[in-house]
């Protein structure tokens, strides 16, 4: 067998209780194009890093995926999260040799970091 190469993340998935709710959350949020239907397509966003997305794994008390969104203005788009039903986390830190990030819950309680540009 030849050696492969790193899969890059592709898509991904979000399931909510009330999709409208959470369509409008995102929508106001990340300026997010959301679709409508059943299956309400999401297209990729513009100015992220290159080739794509990289993440992280780390020990935790539960299982899940959590959204990491770069924003213009961390302590505004706080404000904005709390303001459309989402719940502040955890405050803006500066991570060591890293973006300054912030913790939020979408209104379903779906974490969502939000990143420095």
């Amino acid at each position: 067998m030849t050696e492969d190469w790193a899969r890059p993340v592709v898509h991904w998935e979000m399931v909510a209780r009330d999709p409208d709710r959470q369509a409008a959350f995102y929508r106001a949020l990340c300026h997010w194009d959301i679709g409508d239907g059943p299956i309400r397509s999401i297209p990729a966003g513009l100015g992220g890093p290159e080739p794509g997305p990289a993440g992280h794994l780390r020990q935790g008390d539960h299982s899940g995926v959590t959204l990491y969104v770069q924003v213009r203005d961390l302590r505004g788009s706080l404000e904005l999260a709390e303001e459309l039903g989402g719940r502040k986390v955890f405050d803006p830190f500066d991570v060591p040799g890293g973006p300054t990030i912030a913790g939020v819950e979408d209104p379903e309680g779906v974490p969502l970091v939000l990143v420095q540009q």
